[in-house]
Order: structure tokens, then C-alpha cells, then sequence
């Protein structure tokens, strides 16, 4: 048995959740797994269809792109997860995919502002979007670029990669991440309903203010914070 097949099934589990969560449609989408202590990660080959995936057919990767193990090729955003992971110590799964209504967020180059509880419970920021990538960065290489534009978004704005798990790449779609297994989905699925719910408000109301600050602390410290006493 291979000595990834631990990692390989976990990140196939989780590709199979973007399915199940109706956050793709045929190959949109791709989930990676990193293990931290041997500095790989495991993630969906390029153009299989969910159906067809397997623990067998994911790709293993090092943090310098290279392939450990898997015979086909990996995920075409491959070079934007080995970043992030270089990037942003500490998390362990990534989730790209092209959900309606974080894509459509993402092409309106909006992040998403903290208009109710929902949001708060899982970031007390808004969602950020990127900037365009500059016409010199898509044609050096456009998936390495991508997983720079998002590290240096956080920069820039100041944001743990700890406390928003989310962002918008611009004219293109989200990227979410976890600390911890099954999270990076998760949080997909929770970034989708967060941008519809925000479509929805501006429906109603143009004009619709963010949450009052002190609104949008609580609802994250109760669940985040050093007193958190939400959940068992």
C-alpha cells in the first residue's frame, strides 16, 4: 500500500463533496490535502469527472511542483495550491471551484461585506476580491500568479489566512481553505450561500449597510474567540 494512500483518500473524499454539494458542474472545481510533515499534497487530476475519481487516481505534489506519485496529471490550478500552502502556514486543504454566486461576486470584482450574523459566524471581514491580474502575470504563469495575487491580497489588507478562510479572485471565482479536514469544502459551501444571501440583500435594498461592528464581533467571538461557548 502506498504510503499516501491515507492523504490520496481524504482528498478524494473531499473532491467527491463538491459534487455533493452541487458546487460544480462536470470538471469545475478540484480539493488538494496537505500533510505538513512529509510537505505533499494530494489533488484531483486535471478533466476527470467526479464520477470517475478514485484514492487511486489523485496526485500527489511537493511544495517545488513535482509529482511523488499518480499517473495523470494534476489539477491545471495545481501551482496556486502549492503557493498557498507555501504562503499561508497552517492551513491543510484547499477548494477551488465555480459556484454561481461567489462567481458571480468574483466577476463583478466586489468582495463581499458582513451584511448579517450568517457572515459574522465564519468571518468578521468582508469577504475580500482580488484585483485583475496584470496582463505580465497571466502570461508568466497564470496559476502560480493566481496563488501570489490571493497571498499578496492578504497582505496588503491584513488578513490573517487563519480568520477569513475565504477570497475572490477577480473575474475568475473563490478559493477557500482549512485548518483541518472536510473544512475547505465547508467552507466553499458556506462562502456560496454567504454571496447569495448578499445578492439578495442588495436586491431588496440597494442602499443595505454592513452589520454594526460590534454585531459582527460578537457572533465571531462566540465561536472563535478566546471565551467562545458556541458548539459542545
Amino acid at each position: 500500500m502506498s504510503e499516501y494512500a491515507k492523504l490520496k483518500t481524504e482528498a478524494c473524499e473531499a473532491n467527491l463533496e463538491i459534487l455533493r454539494r452541487n458546487l460544480a458542474l462536470y470538471t469545475w472545481g478540484n480539493v488538494s490535502v496537505y500533510d505538513p510533515e512529509r510537505k505533499v499534497f494530494a489533488i484531483k487530476p486535471s478533466g476527470v469527472e467526479y464520477d470517475k475519481l478514485t484514492p487511486a487516481s489523485m496526485v500527489v505534489i511537493d511544495l517545488e511542483g513535482r509529482v511523488i506519485e499518480g499517473n495523470l496529471k494534476p489539477s491545471s490550478d495545481t501551482a496556486t495550491h502549492r503557493i498557498l500552502y507555501q504562503q499561508f502556514p497552517g492551513i491543510r486543504e484547499i477548494c477551488h471551484t465555480h459556484s454561481t454566486y461567489a462567481v458571480s461576486w468574483a466577476q463583478a470584482c466586489r468582495s463581499v461585506p458582513v451584511f448579517g450574523t450568517t457572515h459574522a459566524d465564519h468571518g468578521a471581514l468582508d469577504i475580500p476580491c482580488t484585483e485583475y491580474m496584470g496582463q505580465a502575470a497571466v502570461q508568466n504563469n497564470y496559476e502560480l500568479e493566481t496563488g501570489l495575487l490571493i497571498a499578496e491580497t492578504f497582505r496588503k489588507r491584513n488578513i490573517n489566512p487563519l480568520d477569513m478562510f475565504m477570497v475572490l479572485v477577480a473575474g475568475h471565482g473563490p478559493f477557500t481553505w482549512g485548518n483541518d479536514a472536510g473544512k475547505a469544502v465547508y467552507h466553499a459551501v458556506v462562502l456560496e450561500e454567504i454571496c447569495k444571501m448578499a445578492f439578495l440583500t442588495l436586491s431588496l435594498n440597494a442602499e443595505a449597510a454592513s452589520l454594526p461592528d460590534h454585531i459582527i464581533r460578537k457572533h465571531w467571538e462566540r465561536k472563535h474567540g478566546p471565551n467562545a461557548y458556541y458548539g459542545q
